[in-house]
C-alpha cells in the first residue's frame, strides 16, 4: 500500500513533524485540522505503524515517526528540487523581456538573429527593444525599467552582471567637415590633444567614459574637455558640426552623427570597442535567462570575461 503514497501526504507529515501542532500545521498548509488528521491516519495505515502520539496537551513523534522524518526530509527536499527545476526549465514562456539599447539603428544583426531565435522558440514571449536615455544609461536597468541592456565595455559595477560580447568594432572620430583633421582622412589618439572633446563623464560609469575618450594620449599629453552641458545627442552633433569639439565614437554610430557638416574618420591607433549584454546581478526571471541562453548560442558564447575588453 505504501506505493500509493502521494507527495502532498509526505508534505503534511513533515510539516506536522516540524510544528508538532495540528492547528499550526493546518494553518501553514491552508488545510483544515480534520484534513491534517485524515491525511496522517491514511499515511499510518499504508505504512503499517503509528507515526505520532497525540494527547490533549501535546503532539510527539513516535520513534518510528522520528526515523521516517529523518530519512524523508532530505529525500523530499531533493525530489521537490528536481521537479521544480524541471518545471521551471520547461514552463511556457509568456510576456516580454525589455532590452535597452543606445539607439535602435546600432543593434547588431547577430543580436537581432538571437531575438528571432528566442521568439521562435517561445512564441508567447517577445523581446521589446527600448531606447535608453542619453544621460545615466544604467539607471533604467537599476530601476527595473529594462531587464537587459547593451553596455559599452569596460564596466565594473557591483550590481551589474555581464554576459556575452555583442560587438567588436573599430573606432572613428566625428569632426566638422571643414576641421583640419578632415583633410587627413584619418586620426590618431595623439591628435586629440590638439583639440577639445565634450565632457561626457557624467553620463555613466567613469570607467566607460575614460576608456571611450582617454584623459591623456599614449605620450601623456592631456586631452582637454569642453565644459559645456550636453543635454542630448542633438547637442553633441551641433557642437561637432560647429567645430567646437571632436568626438571619438564607433563605426556603427556614424549614421547617428549624420549632418551635412560632420564626417567620421577612422582612428588608426585605438583598440576596437566592445559591447556586451548586461543585467541586474541576481536576476532569476526565466525569460531573461532564456534570452541570455539563446544569445550565447547565436553570438558564439564569447563572454565579456573571456578577454580583456577595451574601448
Amino acid at each position: 500500500m505504501w506505493r500509493s503514497i502521494e507527495l502532498r501526504e509526505i508534505r503534511v507529515f513533515l510539516v506536522l513533524a516540524e510544528e508538532l501542532h495540528f492547528a499550526h500545521t493546518a494553518e501553514r498548509l491552508n488545510l483544515t485540522q480534520s484534513r491534517v488528521s485524515q491525511t496522517l491516519r491514511g499515511l499510518e495505515t499504508r505504512l503499517g505503524g503509528r507515526l505520532v502520539d497525540r494527547t490533549s496537551r501535546r503532539v510527539v513523534l513516535t520513534p518510528a515517526g522520528e526515523r521516517l522524518r529523518d530519512e524523508l526530509d532530505p529525500a523530499y527536499t531533493a525530489l521537490t528540487g528536481v521537479l521544480g527545476r524541471f518545471a521551471e526549465a520547461h514552463q511556457t514562456m509568456a510576456g516580454e523581456v525589455r532590452l535597452g539599447v543606445a539607439w535602435h539603428g546600432a543593434i547588431d544583426p547577430a543580436l537581432l538573429r538571437a531575438i528571432d531565435v528566442f521568439e521562435a522558440r517561445h512564441r508567447t514571449c517577445k523581446v521589446e527593444i527600448l531606447e535608453l536615455p542619453f544621460r545615466d544609461r544604467l539607471a533604467p536597468l537599476r530601476r527595473g525599467e529594462v531587464d537587459l541592456m547593451i553596455v559599452r565595455l569596460p564596466i565594473d559595477q557591483p550590481d551589474i552582471e555581464l554576459g556575452p560580447v555583442v560587438t567588436i568594432e573599430p573606432r572613428v572620430l566625428a569632426v566638422a567637415r571643414d576641421h583640419p583633421l578632415a583633410a587627413h582622412g584619418s586620426a590618431s589618439v595623439e591628435d586629440l590633444a590638439e583639440y577639445r572633446v565634450p565632457d561626457l563623464t557624467d553620463l555613466g560609469p567613469r570607467e566607460i567614459a575614460t576608456a571611450y575618450v582617454p584623459e591623456t594620449t599614449p605620450s601623456g599629453r592631456p586631452i582637454e574637455r569642453l565644459g559645456v552641458t550636453v543635454r542630448d545627442f542633438s547637442d553633441l552633433v551641433i557642437l561637432i558640426a560647429r567645430g567646437r569639439v571632436v568626438q571619438p565614437t564607433v563605426a556603427s554610430a556614424a549614421p547617428r552623427f549624420a549632418h551635412p557638416n560632420v564626417v567620421c574618420l577612422p582612428i588608426v591607433d585605438m583598440p576596437p570597442s566592445r559591447t556586451a549584454l548586461a543585467w541586474r546581478r541576481g536576476a532569476t526571471d526565466p525569460r531573461l535567462l532564456a534570452v541570455l541562453g539563446v544569445a550565447r548560442e547565436v553570438l558564439g558564447g564569447v563572454s565579456s570575461r573571456d578577454e580583456q575588453p577595451a574601448c
